[in-house]
This record gives structure tokens, C-alpha cells and sequence, in this order.
């Protein structure tokens, strides 16, 4: 296992959450560039791929769980609202884009679920790697993040 995957996946375990990280490749071998790539590499559906996305609402950071079929619509998140940059992903969780998991990070970011992933009993989430993933359970996983909101931020 890739060593920033395996640092993930220790961090994880101890929030915690009792998961096994899988190393994917696309059709091509490569790591999937997108939730449909990685939905289909696991086989599960791409609603039940979840993007953990940095977002800077009046400066502050803020992580949004998305589920793959779905966007964040910044008008929910507030005024001033936008999708964070490189090396805001990066100050502020210590993972690249694409490889950012829903926890763990640098250090704690508030974070908003996305209400629409209460719909799946188990979503796949980046393990700190563009082609490391892990399966959970959205019970555990929402429990596993301390101060999680459940909102309405996301749209098909």
C-alpha cells in the first residue's frame, strides 16, 4: 500500500472506523480522474462516490461531503461562498484534490454531509491517494466526524 494511504488508513482506524483501503486503476491502469471512474472501478453506484471538497465561506475553510451524482450549489453554503484552490485543498487537509478523505485532515475543518447520502447504506471516499478508496458505512462515517452538519447543500 502506498505510504500516504497507509497514514490514511491508520488515521482512519483511529477515528474509529474499521475499513480496508483498496488501490484502483480505470480501465486504462491509472487512477480514475472522476467519481464515475471510481464507481465503476468498485461497482457501486456513483451517487455512492463521495467527493470530499475543500470550500472557503467568508475565508474560512469548509469541507462539503458530495455524493458523485450530485454539486455543490454555493448559494446554500452562503454569501461569498467558493470552491477552495490547490493550495488551500492542501493547507488545510494535507491532501492533494481528488485524493482528500472526509477525515484525518492537517487539522479540524467544519464539515457539511450532504443530506442526500443518508439515501446509501455504505459509500466508497478517498484514502489519501488519487487511487487509494475505502468503503464505509454513512452511519459510521457520520459518526466518525466530530460536529458533522447534515444539510441540504447539493443538487442532481
Amino acid at each position: 500500500m502506498n505510504v500516504q494511504a497507509l497514514k490514511c488508513w491508520r488515521k482512519l482506524q483511529a477515528a474509529g472506523l474499521d475499513i480496508e483501503v483498496l488501490e484502483i486503476a480505470d480501465g486504462d491502469g491509472e487512477a480514475p480522474t472522476s467519481a464515475a471512474a471510481v464507481a465503476a472501478a468498485v461497482g457501486c453506484a456513483l451517487g455512492q462516490v463521495v467527493a470530499a471538497q475543500l470550500h472557503v465561506v467568508k475565508a474560512k475553510p469548509l469541507l462539503v461531503l458530495c455524493p458523485g451524482d450530485r454539486h455543490v450549489e454555493l448559494a446554500k453554503l452562503g454569501a461569498g461562498s467558493a470552491r477552495g484552490r490547490l493550495d488551500q485543498v492542501i493547507g488545510a487537509t494535507g491532501f492533494a484534490e481528488g485524493s482528500v478523505p472526509p477525515l484525518c485532515h492537517a487539522r479540524p475543518l467544519p464539515t457539511i454531509a450532504d443530506d442526500s447520502l443518508r439515501r446509501f447504506t455504505t459509500v466508497w471516499c478517498a484514502a489519501g491517494t488519487p487511487n487509494a478508496v475505502f468503503e464505509v458505512g454513512v452511519a459510521a462515517l457520520l459518526a466518525a466526524i466530530p460536529g458533522v452538519a447534515l444539510r441540504d447543500v447539493c443538487s442532481a
